[in-house]
């Protein structure tokens, strides 16, 4: 619980902050500070379309030649969008619904309901999975690195399990940061603004010897708190650092090895509305908390890429993730470790085969939290996970006709054994027109919570339609319902079957169309389920038991226009429409079904860039348990970023940028429960960079 002076040391942290970072770009050496960073400026539209992906196949392919609704976002698109978070950049790919809970909390999917812990969307950091096994979901606030070191962030909605096994249900993200290489010299960035209290980033890559090269990182933010719809300090203020490193070298011809490691640490604040069994005014069965969260990690990737042949090469990649989150609710340490084998190789003529292996142990400890609301048991656990996959391209026509087979053989200490095959293929009559479809099985298992939880969801006062004609009634203290929900042992994976068809059309040099139609049909879902009632001597339990008892289908278009309209102007449309049938008795909100990005690239001179962002999202709804219904109700809106930068030398960048500008905040989702609704307002900051 948070004593109450964190906020006064708020500003001790930030310049402790400034410091550090300064201090790093002090102390880097000297020689070779005139080595020229990769060109930032922007890829022409043909040179989009065969932008190089690996998320799909496993394999070095052009974007256009990939069979799935793959959507590539570009170092150019980080840094001319103005964005200065990954779930924000997210907002760019058709199909993917990024709402802001509040100052530090994120809700993201694709082709489903929106939540926190949205269960079926798979997230990598450099092949890396920032999934987390206890809640299903991502902890978006943890997931940053140095926006100028990303090389790409690759978004296939979809499933991708075949490949990359279990949770990649709905789409895999997949952010690859640059070759130490790529990044040689000095960068700097730091401004500030009203949300964008602070923030400051620094990182210098240097040469060691022949073909080996190296690059450190350190950043860091402090961000400001946002407000209630009524007006009020939400009290969700943060800040975070980090920092890490990048090591690459071919170490001979046909060897090449990748070292690269992060650790952080943060402060998230947030106010909270937890159950209580004491009845008070106005909170009734609830109590208002203020908490400091304290989060932290660390992580360590090492990747070996031997080629045995022209048509042959092996991958070994193993990493350590280590995570600490300590709440109001919640106090958990998470160790992770994960190794895998991947062998490419040609068989003949028309078949591209890549096969491998993944072995995976994740070892949690749930420590007494301060608020008895999230209880496992047992409070240790070690999961281990096996899998194997293959999968074969095969050229049926010449440069014509390919069908990809493959499926993923996984087994995991919930479920055992999980079989999620996929069947593709992809014809280009012409080089310009590429037509593609696909179908696709895929699981989610449970989490650790659903398996061996228990969630003290609310505490409610006794229903009045039993109000003054039941014996426990009493106006002034009222009798309290308290909903637990309950972990199953017995659940099962909840499964996909995905239909898609996708076309891609290159019409000129300076115009490009990629659409994407699907149909996914889900099956046995996560759904609570009314169990036990009890009358104990303090009030009701009311027990609800997960169950897969719950379906739905899904529909939808995804579309994206790019067009360099003239040497000054290009313009990116994105487009979405989702339709979907949950039968899971109010326990998901509707996602909006219209969803819509048109970004403006504008030259005004060699030194002088006007980017424009227009965005709308349609209505929708969301879970919230401190509703009478269980539902919030969440309106359309509309906003509008700009960014203005300003290059007076070619080392210099100045940009001021300006975020949600059409009003003066909007409401864009909450939390299940223990958060209140919060506004999203308008921004404005200043950024500086510098190249040396």
């Amino acid at each position: 619980m948070r004593s109450g002076t964190g906020k006064n040391f708020q500003g001790v942290k930030k310049y402790k902050l400034l410091c550090a970072l300064a201090s790093l770009v002090l102390l880097q050496h000297p020689t070779v500070s005139g080595a020229e960073e990769q060109d930032l400026t922007g890829l022409s539209i043909e040179e989009l379309m065969g932008l190089k992906v690996t998320s799909v196949s496993k394999k070095v392919q052009n974007l256009s030649d990939s069979a799935a609704a793959i959507f590539v976002i570009t170092n150019d698109d980080l840094r001319k969008s103005g964005v200065t978070n990954i779930p924000d950049a997210l907002r760019m790919v058709p199909g993917i619904n990024v709402a802001r809970i509040d100052s530090n909390k994120w809700a993201v999917n694709s082709r489903s309901a929106n939540s926190r812990f949205a269960d079926k969307l798979l997230v990598m950091i450099d092949g890396r999975s920032v999934y987390t096994p206890t809640y299903s979901g991502v902890y978006w606030e943890v997931q940053d690195v140095m926006l100028e070191d990303i090389d790409r962030i690759e978004v296939i909605r979809g499933p991708g399990a075949t490949l990359w096994g279990a949770n990649a249900v709905n789409g895999v993200i997949n952010i690859i940061t640059r070759h130490a290489a790529d990044t040689l010299g000095g960068l700097v960035s730091l401004g500030g603004g009203n949300q964008e209290q602070a923030f400051a980033g620094a990182r210098y890559g240097t040469s060691f010897g022949e073909n080996s090269y190296g690059r450190f990182y350190a950043k860091g933010f402090a961000r400001d708190e946002f407000q209630y719809p009524t007006g009020e300090d939400a009290d969700d203020d943060w800040d975070m650092a980090r920092g890490g490193f990048r090591l690459d070298s071919s170490l001979t011809t046909k060897d090449s090895f990748t070292l690269h490691g992060d650790i952080y640490s943060g402060n998230i604040d947030q106010q909270m509305t937890v159950p209580s069994s004491v009845w008070s005014l106005p909170g009734g069965f609830s109590s208002f908390i203020e908490d400091d969260t304290n989060v932290s990690g660390k992580n360590m990737v090492a990747l070996w890429e031997h080629v045995l042949s022209s048509e042959s090469k092996f991958t070994l990649q193993a990493y350590y993730d280590g995570t600490k989150r300590n709440e109001a609710f919640v106090k958990e340490e998470r160790d992770s470790f994960d190794v895998e084998l991947q062998h490419l190789i040609k068989v003949g003529e028309r078949n591209d085969v890549v096969w491998g292996a993944r072995y995976r142990s994740s070892h949690d400890d749930f420590s007494p939290a301060d608020v008895s609301i999230v209880t496992m048991d047992p409070d240790s656990l070690q999961d281990s996970l096996y899998s194997v996959f293959l999968q074969d391209e095969i050229m049926l026509a010449r440069d014509r006709f390919w069908l990809t087979l493959g499926s993923k053989l996984e087994h995991n200490d919930y479920t055992g054994f999980e079989f999620q095959p996929s069947v593709r293929l992809r014809w280009a009559p012409q080089s310009n027109h590429k037509l593609w479809t696909s179908v696709s099985r895929a699981v989610r298992t449970p989490s650790r919570v659903e398996d061996d939880g228990t969630v003290l969801a609310a505490i409610m006062p006794f229903p009045d339609s039993f109000g003054p004609s039941s014996p426990f009634y009493n106006p002034l203290t009222p009798v309290p319902v308290m909903i637990q929900m309950l972990g199953n042992n017995d659940l099962e994976a909840e499964k996909l079957t995905a239909y898609e068809l996708g076309y891609r059309f290159l019409v000129s040099h300076d115009f490009s169309l990629d659409a994407a139609l699907f149909y996914n049909d889900y099956d046995k879902l996560r759904k609570f389920e009314p169990q036990d009632t009890a009358f104990t001597g303090t009030g009701i339990v009311q027990t609800k038991l997960a169950t897969n008892s719950g379906s739905a289908a899904s529909k939808g278009l995804e579309l994206a226009l790019a067009w360099q309209t003239t040497d000054w102007l290009k313009l990116d449309l994105a487009y979405s429409y989702l339709d979907s049938n949950m039968e899971l008795d109010r326990q998901v909100g509707e996602e909006p079904q219209y969803q819509a990005s048109l970004r403006g690239f504008i030259n005004l001179r060699d030194d002088l860039d006007l980017n424009i962002w227009l965005r709308y999202v349609g209505s929708a709804s969301a879970v919230y348990l401190l509703s009478q219904n269980g539902l919030y109700t969440i309106d359309e809106y509309a906003t509008c970023d700009l960014r203005l930068a300003w290059r007076p030398v070619a080392e210099i960048e100045l940009s001021l940028v300006g975020q949600n500008l059409l009003d003066g905040g909007h409401v864009e989702f909450v939390q299940e429960t223990f958060t209140l609704p919060t506004e999203v307002g308008r921004a404005v900051y200043g950024k500086l960079t510098y190249k040396f």
